[in-house]
């Protein structure tokens, strides 16, 4: 008999597993909290290489490519002069556009997504699990699995003592700037370290600038108190933090009709149990990294690939989920701490700063980073015993 998997969860981790495991022979349903359309909006995110690679196995990759823009490389800039580049290999796109085509396409090979369905208890039968949702209704099946993001139910559910994300100190804000194609070469992700505030934009074809800055805040203020924000405070607020900085900030900000609410940076540095007898956690539930590793929506197509593998073969659930936390958290944590890292020198002091600039394209040219874009999953092979 066919098993059948509650997914929930609608964003990345959730369309992608559906797909997956359908690939595998495994049904499954997703279910996500918000109504079609109503998240995403504003942001963006950049998919590397090894994402890119991940979704070839599932004929995706062609469909990722028409929206957003190539990014090839990176570089990095401190005081007004360009510390370093590196390549990149990968494609920046519209978080609300992924959001909305992985959906989409879920749908057409078959998959049933439910919206409005908010996850609020689970629990085991003899034959699966149940889960509960806010609106009193209840759907079953053989395993559940939490693609729920940074403020998982589901990760609290399997251990109601999981560890909270970490506030890694830094703020996020963001727009698109209008006509500024002169700004330089499309597609690359420029890097601006500024003297309070970290900023970087990537130049779209069209001439568009999608850009984002990081002010630091070692408080963690509440999501009441961000969307209290406006954005008028937000241009000022950024005014003030870049005024004294070389570069193209000001302009930018000034040719921004809109600036995006803002929010917090989180991370996981690690989550102890990832899954129980019927129910797993994957993606930004089980090892939120900070954007500053550019491999967050990456890791979490991998997990929804390298699950379905898992669950095609092996037959017992629990099984299955042994062996895909054994393939997949030593490399998931390695990323969650380089991206810790690398958000560290976001937001250094003056002395800090110059040590920076002295030691980080010495560093760039000898970091090695294949471990992380040159990870690629062979869909044919079977999972290890």
């Amino acid at each position: 008999m066919t098993k059948k998997a509650l997914i929930i969860g609608g964003g990345i981790a959730g369309p992608v597993t559906a797909m997956a495991l359908r690939r595998a022979g495994i049904d499954s349903v997703v279910y996500e909290a918000y109504g079609r359309g109503s998240d995403g909006v504003g942001a963006f995110l950049t998919l590397g290489v090894n994402g890119l690679a991940a979704l070839e196995i599932l004929d995706l990759r062609e469909t990722i490519e028409a929206l957003g823009m190539d990014t090839p490389k990176m570089t990095m800039f401190s005081r007004g002069r360009a510390l370093a580049s590196m390549p990149m290999a990968a494609r920046t796109v519209s978080r609300a556009e992924l959001y909305e085509v992985l959906r989409d396409e879920a749908v057409r090979r078959g998959v049933p997504i439910e919206y409005g369905r908010r996850l609020a208890g689970a629990e085991p039968t003899p034959d699966g699990v149940r889960a509960t949702f806010a609106d009193g209704t209840t759907a079953e099946g053989d395993l559940l699995i939490g693609a729920d993001g940074l403020r998982s139910v589901t990760r609290t559910i399997i251990d109601p003592d999981a560890p909270r994300p970490r506030h890694v100190g830094l703020l996020n804000v963001g727009g698109y700037a209008r006509g500024m194609a002169r700004l330089g070469e499309p597609g690359v992700a420029n890097f601006v370290f500024g003297r309070r505030c970290f900023f970087g934009y990537f130049v779209h074809p069209d001439g568009d600038v999608w850009w984002f800055a990081n002010p630091p805040s070692r408080r963690e203020p509440d999501r009441a108190e961000l969307l209290g924000i406006t954005p008028d405070q937000w241009r000022r607020r950024l005014v003030d933090l870049f005024r004294d900085d070389t570069g193209p900030m000001l302009d930018i900000i000034a040719a921004s009709d809109e600036i995006f609410p803002g929010w917090n940076t989180y991370d996981f540095p690690r989550v102890p149990r990832w899954f129980n007898q019927r129910m797993i956690i994957i993606g930004d539930a089980a090892h939120a990294t900070s954007p500053s590793s550019g491999q967050g929506a990456s890791m979490a197509i991998e997990d929804a690939i390298v699950l379905a593998k898992c669950l095609r073969d092996r037959p017992d659930t629990q099984r299955a989920f042994a062996a895909f936390e054994a393939a997949r958290r030593a490399r998931v944590e390695r990323v969650v701490k380089h991206g810790k890292r690398s958000g560290d020198g976001k937001a250094q002091g003056p002395v800090g700063a110059a040590i920076r600039d002295l030691v980080l394209p010495l560093f760039l040219r000898k970091m090695a980073l294949g471990w992380m874009y040159d990870y690629r999953i062979t869909w044919d092979e079977p999972v290890p015993a």
